[in-house]
């Protein structure tokens, strides 16, 4: 059994970012994702802020070819000092 992943690649794949909520988080993190995943579709990007204004979460849906990329991104994405939580 390939206990390697349970996930099917090549597959759509949503990831959560969330961080301080300022008017540039958004393109940072299309800015990274965008590193990992270049044929990201502006389309399949959604911004929330939270009640107060002081944190943002931005989901994006990515194409996701195989653990290696997902791996990847998610590394640099919780290695960024702006960035709170990936999910």
């Amino acid at each position: 059994m390939d206990n390697e992943s349970l996930l099917q690649f090549p597959c759509d794949f949503p990831i959560k970012i969330m961080g301080g909520g300022s008017t540039d988080f958004r393109e940072l993190v299309v800015e990274l994702v965008s590193r990992h995943a270049p044929d990201l579709d502006e389309a399949r990007i959604s911004v929330r802020d939270s009640r107060a204004g002081r944190y943002q979460s931005v989901t994006v849906v990515v194409n996701a070819r195989d653990r290696a990329q997902l791996d990847a991104l998610y590394l640099e994405l919780s290695g960024h000092p702006r960035i709170t939580l990936v999910l």
